[in-house]
């Protein structure tokens, strides 16, 4: 008989039917010794009515019910890019016949920018006239819609400050065009930060 008791993890290897070197002196000391045997037959009672136990599973919903209540950082500009691909899904057709249309007017869109690039590029002198004459109009109406802009929030001596320096005018009217652009930027993280919150 072996001079010690079996080990919790040898009585594992017996009661699960392991086969090797090892396994045959294991099984001549629980032949021998009624303490491991004993402790043997207990564990083997818990491994059977382990097994009798009735199989749970949780609910399909389990997972969406926990993540659910998982708060989560997102990003500010993640949570306004998700509402406006929500929008836009939305907004697109449910049929799949007018979906097709949409793309085939898509894809003739896109046909027809493609043979204007190539007319223009074929066209270089004509397309430079036309690039300058939008280029030009374009500064006239940035300087004039500037004035108006300067004019509306700082008064008319402003602009009468500024006077005829169209480039004057242009860079104020760019800088307070950021500065709303920037107060637009900081409305929609706050937006999407109090969704993010409701959420």
């Amino acid at each position: 008989m072996n001079h010690r008791h079996l080990l919790p993890d040898e009585i594992d290897q017996l009661l699960d039917g392991e086969v090797g070197f090892g396994v045959a002196p294991l099984q001549a000391h629980l032949n021998e010794c009624g303490q491991c045997r004993a402790a043997y037959e207990e564990e083997r009672a818990v491994v059977e009515a382990l097994e009798h136990l009735p199989r749970l599973a949780p609910s399909q919903d389990f997972a969406g019910r926990v993540m659910a209540q998982v708060q989560i950082y997102e990003p500010w500009h993640v949570a306004a890019r998700d509402a406006t691909l929500a929008r836009i899904r939305a907004l697109a057709p449910r049929s799949r016949p007018v979906r097709l249309a949409l793309g085939g007017a898509a894809l003739s869109m896109a046909a027809l920018v493609s043979v204007a690039a190539v007319w223009l590029i074929g066209h270089a002198d004509a397309t430079l006239f036309f690039a300058g004459l939008v280029r030009t109009t374009f500064v006239r109406g940035l300087a004039t819609t500037g004035a108006v802009v300067v004019q509306a929030l700082l008064g008319r001596s402003a602009t009468q400050a500024l006077g005829e320096n169209t480039t004057a005018v242009i860079v104020a009217s760019l800088s307070l065009y950021i500065v709303v652009f920037l107060a637009a930027a900081f409305a929609l993280r706050a937006a999407a930060v109090s969704r993010r919150r409701r959420a």
